[in-house]
């Protein structure tokens, strides 16, 4: 009789705070499973045409010419761990861009979710956690095309993975962050027009900042994604990047903690009466 009122207390205990975000996490792994097969080709194909298009065709005629500062390395040597962080920026955008506003204006999923036991918090840390594992993802597959493809050894492309994903994370707290405070979804297409495509043409991962305008390479030095190509790059291929380490990842943690704290207050003052 003991064995089972003990039993039945177990069981009718409430879930921890880090078992209600692995809930989230494990409900979005779930509708991925549904249609994981539409991205996968793409997850791997992207990096594909990226890196033999830019790398292998355009990068033959950059190396043959000699121009650029690219600390020694093959055009397409210097692309790769760039190309990762910008595709990690990208992904991460995106899953706090219309993934969040559907959560809440259109499916309004996040309201029936703050309807169970689950917190704000613990509905953004799970939405963050598992928008990591799709960053993980993308950083991944640019790390088997590149070793593939010779451009990287398995060691440098596992030491780029790490930057880039927290570069993408970081844009996924901010985006979250503004996505959720919208209210309607206008903005949503001039964040990327205006900001997440000018940051990929003009954060160092095509070229060398030092060969923008002398008004424009500030601009460029203070994107986050400039810090996480910078890191990739030098994790990569083990040389020192333009700033000292410590603070490349500074600013990657301040956007990834002050995204998350202002999703905290945005998501609470949307879904919450």
């Amino acid at each position: 009789m003991a064995s089972t009122v003990v039993h039945d207390q177990v069981a009718a205990r409430p879930p921890s705070a880090p078992s209600r975000v692995w809930r989230v996490v494990e409900a979005n792994a779930r509708v991925y499973k549904r249609v994981w097969r539409g991205s996968v080709a793409s997850t791997f194909l992207i990096p594909l045409l990226y890196l033999a298009a830019m790398g292998m065709g355009l990068g033959t005629l950059v190396d043959d010419t000699g121009t650029g500062d690219l600390d020694g390395l093959r055009y397409i040597e210097f692309l790769a761990p760039g190309l990762m962080a910008a595709a990690a920026m990208q992904t991460g955008a995106g899953e706090g861009s219309f993934v969040v506003f559907a959560g809440i204006k259109w499916r309004r999923t996040y309201h029936a979710i703050l309807s169970t036991p689950v917190t704000v918090p613990e509905l953004v840390l799970g939405h963050l956690g598992w928008a990591g594992i799709r960053v993980l993802m993308t950083t991944g597959a640019f790390a088997v095309v590149s070793v593939v493809l010779g451009v990287l050894s398995p060691v440098q492309a596992l030491a780029a993975v790490l930057p880039a994903t927290v570069t993408g994370i970081a844009f996924t707290a901010g985006v979250t962050a503004y996505s959720s405070n919208l209210d309607d979804d206008q903005g949503l297409p001039a964040l990327f027009r205006f900001g997440i495509v000018p940051m990929f043409l003009f954060s160092g991962t095509f070229f060398p900042v030092s060969q923008l305008p002398d008004w424009i390479e500030p601009l460029a030095a203070v994107t986050p994604l400039w810090h996480g190509v910078e890191l990739s790059r030098a994790w990569a291929f083990g040389t020192a990047p333009a700033w000292p380490v410590v603070l490349h990842v500074g600013v990657l943690v301040l956007v990834l903690v002050m995204g998350t704290f202002l999703a905290f207050r945005t998501f609470a003052t949307k879904l919450q009466p």
